[in-house]
């Protein structure tokens, strides 16, 4: 068994496929790993695509008193939802990702600072986000009075092939002017380009005054990588792809298997 690094400081977590399973469930064995870091006075925080209020049913049943990081790293807030920070898209930015997405027969929905927008309610995926965030979207038929205040799109659609093909000319063609990765393999997000998990971890290393190196985060998609590679050590879920895991310092089991909470047992308190 690997020896824990006891030099961890703060533990930061991915939220859907990590820290809940695949049906949004935060288990009692994940809450009780999160009360046991306190107790070794290791800081727990998390980070997810999601916006701030969609994470806000964590932050009572984890005792959270770190800052949230939404739409990975666009928005940060307190646990009482004052606004840290907001990174948003500028105009030109927006309008060209939207374009691409429209390209690529991709449906976009748009989030701002207040709202969710959608250009169809009854479309694939929006019911589920809806029940996953706790608050329905706006519906709209376009984007154009809100493209000022823009702090992720995300593009959506069931065709795992084309949705790696379109992160991937996003990519390209935004070049340093966003970011943009798969956070779930049917939705690809493009936000600010400071605005993603790597940039999370060196955002907390200043508000916390916790260095890097002293910070373990723990994910299962292709947008956690860059806060493996920020962070002293990490940890891939076991259902994450290879890459994925091969970016991490460790694997634990899968989210339906207690990973989250089997990794932070194992590779932090040193549990059996």
């Amino acid at each position: 068994m690997p020896r824990p690094p006891h030099d961890i400081r703060l533990v930061l977590a991915d939220v859907d496929g990590t820290l809940v399973t695949r049906e949004k469930i935060l288990t009692p064995r994940a809450i009780r790993a999160v009360q046991a870091l306190r107790e070794r006075d290791i800081l727990f925080a998390i980070t997810s695509g999601r916006p701030p209020r969609g994470m806000a049913m964590l932050i009572e049943p984890l005792g959270l008193t770190t800052p949230l990081a939404g739409f990975n790293g666009g928005m940060m807030v307190q646990p009482d939802m004052q606004l840290i920070s907001a990174l948003r898209l500028p105009r030109a930015v927006a309008e060209k990702t939207l374009a691409l997405l429209k390209e690529h027969g991709v449906p976009a929905w748009v989030y701002t600072s207040q709202d969710w927008l959608v250009p169809d309610a009854s479309a694939p995926h929006v019911a589920r986000e809806q029940w996953t965030v706790k608050f329905p979207p706006r519906v709209t038929r376009s984007y154009d009075d809100v493209l000022d205040d823009v702090i992720k799109i995300t593009g959506v659609s069931d065709d795992a092939e084309l949705m790696r093909r379109v992160a991937a000319t996003l990519a390209q063609e935004l070049g340093a002017s966003a970011s943009a990765a798969l956070s779930q393999p049917y939705y690809v997000d493009i936000t600010h380009p400071d605005a993603n998990k790597g940039g999370v971890v060196h955002t907390l290393e200043r508000l916390l005054n916790i260095p890097a190196t002293a910070m373990l985060t723990v994910g299962d998609q292709p947008n956690d990588v860059l806060m493996f590679r920020a962070s002293g050590t990490s940890i891939a879920m076991g259902q994450a792809t290879k890459s994925v895991q091969t970016s991490a310092t460790w694997t634990t089991a899968s989210s339906e298997e207690d990973g989250f909470a089997k990794g932070i047992e194992r590779f932090v308190l040193g549990e059996d």
